[in-house]
């Protein structure tokens, strides 16, 4: 029996408004919804079939770095059925963490794909009518959250405090599709350089081996780098 997502919900009227004759500013809440997280019981963790059940620590899996398509959880149809749970399928969305630490770390990634989220996080699915999924992570990245943190013993925020947010956006979806193909394409390449540093740094993959030579005439310093074995 096919997993019940959960029904999707309109967001707030459009005003007629505008910023500037090309942009505009919208409320988050405009062009989509946030969702909070929900339990997850350690005796149902572990899967590795079904739909991803997202937590904060699936952010640090290489391949996730942008967006999550790996998860260490997975849950089956009857999982979700026994649970009452139900997976989100307005994608696409964009999930990060909601309380703890990781809050003030200000990571984002999207995801494609009906998903599950645990109650440390929250996902915003994008209304696709009103927000390129492309423009929108990039729109997500500039955003900080972390002024939306609440003053207690762990940080934390509420949807409604994300879905009040204020943004400005192009008024025509081509416009966005166009900025947000661009930002894509230069955080891609971000991402490339970065995976790239991080192999020769990882001392798995790579040792420095100094080697330092005095000769009669002048104090000379080799470098060379090579493969651990």
């Amino acid at each position: 029996m096919p997993a019940k997502c959960a029904a999707p919900r309109a967001t707030a009227h459009l005003s007629q408004e505008y910023r500037t004759p090309a942009w505009e500013q919208r409320k988050l809440g405009e062009l989509g919804f946030a969702q909070s997280g929900i339990g997850f019981p350690d005796a149902e963790q572990g899967g590795s079939e079904g739909i991803p059940f997202f937590k904060v620590s699936d952010m640090n899996t290489p391949g996730n770095e942008r967006e999550l398509v790996i998860s260490n959880n997975y849950v089956t149809a009857d999982q979700i059925a026994r649970m009452s749970w139900h997976p989100i399928c307005q994608v696409p969305a964009i999930f990060f963490a909601k309380v703890g630490a990781a809050v003030l770390l200000n990571r984002k990634r999207l995801v494609n794909e009906p998903f599950l989220l645990d109650n440390n996080t929250m996902a915003f699915s994008m209304d696709p009518n009103r927000l390129d999924s492309q423009f929108g992570q990039s729109l997500f990245e500039r955003i900080d959250l972390t002024s939306l943190v609440q003053v207690g013993a762990l940080p934390s925020y509420n949807a409604s405090d994300v879905e009040d947010m204020a943004v400005s956006l192009p008024d025509h979806m081509d416009e966005q599709r166009r900025i947000g193909a661009f930002f894509d394409h230069l955080d891609s390449l971000i991402t490339l350089h970065q995976r790239k540093y991080d192999g020769c740094a990882n001392p798995l993959f790579l040792e420095r081996r100094i080697s330092c030579r005095k000769p009669s005439h002048q104090n000379r310093c080799s470098a060379t780098t090579t493969p651990s074995g």
